[in-house]
């Protein structure tokens, strides 16, 4: 087992490390199929080889080379770590300042096997959401971390370090983009090349900028989701007796079965691989696995009639689920479910993000690798049968909505029956959640605010829990009703989050904040610091899925309907603002949620250490980064954004926003365009 100052001390060369290859006891990867020419794989191996001297270039190019044959990409397996991966107190990190070593602790907890899906392959989570493309990359990182002052940058080219470069003490200490592929060539196909390659990289949102902590990352947003959902659709917040069916226990769907249980429902998840479904049973999210459909049927019978929360793994393809709940409808008259999802990481239909109805696990994994063209056959019938029965039962009386991983733009793209009569480009039979259920709550300033306890000690979080529900419990009496039930909600939130064991990894929270809210928790998290109650810095970030972070025309900002859904002017705004109000590291994204070449996405970190300096940051960086995307919403015509807006100029003296004027008489542009 080697140390952190090992880890840090650079690429170990002399004497190489064993190749001890893939560890069998943890998931992995899908094998990739880049299908490369032969001067391609050349060029493969040739970039992988230039993290070492050519003394070693015999002996790496071998091993390499099988790897990229094998696998469909260099992973580097003989350069994993002995060390266990996971968020060491910032204290251990041989760092010389703590900026340095918060993002040392982030990108350890991203590879933490607890937190990460497929460890080995530095893969977080979404099936190819990285943290870098090669394990030579994750030690030269560690290495430059360890030597930075606060007067050098690191620069994050795609996973690639390209190195440390003098700046100043306000910039950030590393700035990261990922994907920035030239627009006419960012297609799916030529991502798979560029990947194998080494010369590119998927980051999705929260991997490749360091910030994922977990599948509780998710479980807040979709708690509120099923919560707003049961407002809107079924007309009460109280669901107990209501089911709710979807898919998905990797990465980020992981969150759906405690969600579920939350908000008060009976969740009822499906998913193919055992692998996740076991690891969620164990860590205490799932309640109950049956790999029988009449059993799961008859749990959900005895939960709904009881009124009692359940999440319930269904072992098998959810397009099984969704014929058989429709086949007991048709024989009983009895629909037993209420609302409707899906969370299978669609943005990756062909490569492990989807598993056709009609192969089983092992067939899938096997045929997806040995005869590509046939396998996305099946996944383009199985999308026409899973979306048919979801139809069905639509008909019957469930509210379906579209969880925000491309699963309505695939299931469009194979044929299936989901297209909106006279809708826009964005629009489908069934809306996303961002469309009905969770843009006004973007739209008035509200998104997944977050923070980690870099002591590593329970006890720093449990303090940092108290100080957000004091702040929001303060400010929730000062405003307007709509805002204030969205206080209520997570108010409800960060007093149950610590009795349901969300800490997987980090000593992290989440919890959904407007302006206002982040500003102040920030603000008196970082006194605590200084007083001592909090006993080390803390770093705040947030998900890239929120007000300002996201253009993403069919999720994060699908229901902005000006024209502009397929603009992303606000994330590289966002990425741009964040670097010189203060972040502490800045990432910018192509892709995310919902694909390569479908969305652009930005994030920071912030480190909190109880200084001044640190709280003039938080002050002016936060402000913008939510006022930047409420401004956008507002100016494409969303009435929650003018009035959210309208109410923080009113508060900010130095914001000023240029404001749309309505067009109130629509018959004035029917006669201009008769003309």
């Amino acid at each position: 087992m080697s140390s952190l100052k090992e880890i840090c001390a650079g690429l170990p060369l002399d004497p190489l490390p064993p190749n001890r290859g893939r560890d069998p006891s943890v998931p992995h990867a899908p094998v990739r199929t880049p299908n490369l020419t032969p001067a391609e794989e050349r060029v493969a191996l040739r970039n992988a080889l230039r993290y070492f001297p050519p003394s070693l270039h015999a002996t790496l190019a071998v091993e390499f080379a099988q790897e990229l044959r094998q696998y469909g990409h260099i992973y580097m397996y003989r350069f994993y770590p002995a060390l266990l991966m996971r968020a060491y107190p910032i204290g251990q990190y041989p760092c010389k300042t703590r900026h340095a070593a918060s993002i040392m602790l982030m990108i350890m907890n991203n590879l933490d096997p607890a937190v990460a899906q497929f460890p080995q392959e530095l893969v977080t989570y979404g099936g190819n959401g990285q943290v870098f493309s090669n394990w030579a990359q994750f030690w030269l990182v560690l290495h430059y971390l360890s030597t930075m002052t606060e007067e050098q940058t690191l620069v994050m080219y795609s996973g690639h370090p390209l190195g440390l470069f003098p700046s100043l003490p306000s910039s950030p200490r590393c700035v990261i983009t990922n994907g920035m592929v030239i627009p006419n060539y960012s297609s799916r196909e030529e991502y798979e090349k560029m990947f194998a390659m080494g010369i590119t990289m998927y980051g999705q949102m929260t991997a490749g900028s360091y910030c994922y902590i977990g599948p509780q990352g998710i479980v807040h947003g979709t708690m509120l989701t099923v919560l707003n959902a049961g407002r809107r659709y079924l007309g009460s917040s109280d669901l107990r007796g209501r089911v709710f069916v979807t898919s998905g226990l990797g990465g980020m769907s992981g969150a759906q079965a405690k969600a579920a249980v939350i908000a008060g429902c009976v969740g009822v998840i499906a998913e193919v691989d055992e692998a996740p479904l076991k690891k969620r049973h164990e860590q205490g999210w799932l309640m109950e696995v049956t790999s029988d459909l009449s059993h799961c049927i008859q749990r959900i019978r005895e939960a709904k009639k009881a009124g009692t929360a359940l999440s319930l793994g269904y072992h098998g393809n959810i397009v099984d689920l969704w014929e058989c709940l429709y086949q007991e409808f048709k024989k009983t008259g009895e629909l037993l479910v209420d609302l409707g999802s899906d969370q299978t990481s669609l943005h990756n239909p062909f490569s492990g993000g989807y598993y056709p109805v009609q192969l089983t696990f092992r067939q899938a994994s096997q045929l997806m690798n040995t005869d590509p063209q046939r396998f996305k056959t099946l996944v383009h019938e199985s999308l026409r049968r899973h979306v048919a029965a979801i139809n069905n039962l639509s008909d019957a009386g469930m509210f379906f909505w579209d969880y925000g991983n491309a699963f309505l733009l695939e299931a469009q793209r194979a044929g299936a029956d989901v297209q909106k009569k006279g809708g826009g480009a964005t629009e489908f039979k069934y809306p996303s959640y961002v469309q009905h259920i969770m843009g006004d709550i973007f739209s008035l300033g509200f998104g997944p605010f977050r923070w980690v306890c870099t002591s590593g000690d329970p006890a720093d979080l449990v303090e940092t829990d108290a100080i957000a529900t004091a702040v929001l419990e303060d400010i929730s009496s000062t405003v307007t009703e709509r805002v204030r039930q969205q206080y209520s909600d997570n108010i409800r939130w960060i007093r149950e989050a610590g009795k349901h064991k969300m800490v997987v990894g980090s000593q992290a929270r989440i919890l959904y904040s407007d302006q206002r809210g982040r500003v102040s928790i920030a603000l008196a998290i970082n006194q605590a610091i200084a007083e001592g109650r909090v006993s080390a810095p803390v770093v705040i970030s947030r998900d890239h899925h929120d007000v300002s972070g996201t253009d993403s025309p069919f999720r994060e900002t699908s229901n902005v309907y000006d024209g502009s859904a397929f603009c992303a002017d606000m994330a590289v705004q966002n990425f741009v603002g964040d670097a010189f109000r203060g972040a502490t590291w800045v990432s910018l994204h192509n892709g995310g949620g919902v694909g390569w070449g479908e969305v652009i996405n930005g994030g920071f970190g912030l480190v909190l250490d109880g200084s001044e300096e640190a709280e003039r940051r938080a002050r002016t960086m936060l402000n913008w980064d939510v006022s930047n995307g409420v401004a956008r919403r507002c100016w494409s015509g969303n009435a929650n954004a003018y009035e959210t807006i309208q109410r923080t100029m009113e508060d900010q003296q130095q914001l000023l926003v240029t404001m749309p004027f309505p067009v109130e008489e629509e018959h004035i542009l029917d006669r201009a365009l008769q003309g």
